[in-house]
């Protein structure tokens, strides 16, 4: 069994959970889960976390994600992308690079964005793409995201469309922002194309095609990512044996002999001697507070 977090490039067509059947089914791994869903048309990166990696996934799952692709402006999809059916037209204005630049500026920073109808989001403990597939239109609540970055850009073969890079937090709908854009821009518009770049500290540019995960020899090993090194930029805090034993074994007096963390710390990776993931902890006011050990068996390695 691996562990550790494994980085896909995903194509067009599969599922996120498409992809987890392949891997699973091609190397018999039993503890196997996705980080942050791709809809089946987007490409890039696909984290997956692998036996002890899927310890670590809750710390990962909040991570700054960025993306690149392409706005299809003067058509409106159901789906809000080019997958869809096309419910409304619009002439395509002629923008240029300073509008554009305008336009982007203004979705900076926290906004408020409504759950698209084509998503998994549950209401009334059904999913929303069920729903929207049966004809069904219902309230979602909006809720609050971030845009860090975005650019946009003019493509120089097609006036038609927008390039777009972007840098947001976890939970943005980028088909929702390909809309709101077209809106700004004083048209309509869908998402053309999509491609995650990175996230958290995680690159594409660090990721294997899944065609070529797949045609790995039995018996290769597969390319992860150690624990330690997806944690990564986390702060990480070197204990030795007996702290080592004392938070393993969850004495929360024994966190108050971690140094304290600093204004930009948010989780931070207890390292054991040896070097491997003991715990990590989260801060909390002046202080540390357990979230998760992951070297269990530390209260038997470092006892007395």
């Amino acid at each position: 069994m691996s562990d550790g977090i494994l980085l896909v490039d995903k194509p067009p067509g599969p599922t996120s959970a498409d992809v987890v059947r392949a891997i699973k089914r091609r190397f018999r791994e039993p503890a196997i889960g996705h980080l942050g869903t791709l809809d089946p048309m987007a490409t890039g990166l696909l984290p997956l976390c692998l036996g002890a990696g899927t310890k670590i996934a809750q710390f990962l799952a909040a991570a700054r994600k960025s993306y690149e692709g392409s706005i299809l402006l003067g058509r409106a999809t159901d789906t809000l992308d080019v997958t869809g059916h096309v419910v409304a037209q619009a002439p395509v204005p002629e923008i240029d690079a300073a509008t554009l630049e305008r336009v982007a500026r203004s979705f900076v920073g926290p906004l408020l964005q409504q759950p698209p109808m084509y998503s998994a989001v549950k209401v009334g403990g059904r999913e929303l793409y069920k729903l929207a597939r049966a004809g069904v239109d219902v309230e979602r609540t909006p809720r609050q995201v971030e845009i860090h970055a975005l650019a946009l850009a003019p493509d120089p073969e097609d006036r038609a469309r927008v390039r777009f890079t972007v840098d947001c937090s976890k939970g943005t709908y980028v088909r929702v922002l390909a809309e709101d854009v077209g809106r700004a821009l004083g048209t309509v518009a869908t998402l053309a194309s999509l491609r995650r770049t990175a996230f958290g500290g995680l690159s594409v540019a660090d990721a294997h095609p899944l065609d070529d995960l797949l045609a790995l020899p039995e018996g290769a090993p597969l390319p992860v990512v150690g624990v330690r090194a997806a944690l990564r930029p986390a702060r990480e805090i070197a204990v030795e044996r007996d702290l080592a034993f004392a938070i393993a074994s969850g004495q929360r007096a024994a966190l108050c002999r971690l140094p304290a963390p600093g204004p930009a710390d948010e989780i931070a990776a207890v390292i054991a001697p040896g070097g491997a993931v003991l715990a990590v902890v989260a801060a909390e006011g002046p202080g540390w507070a357990l979230r998760r050990v992951l070297m269990p068996e530390a209260t038997q390695l470092y006892r007395g």
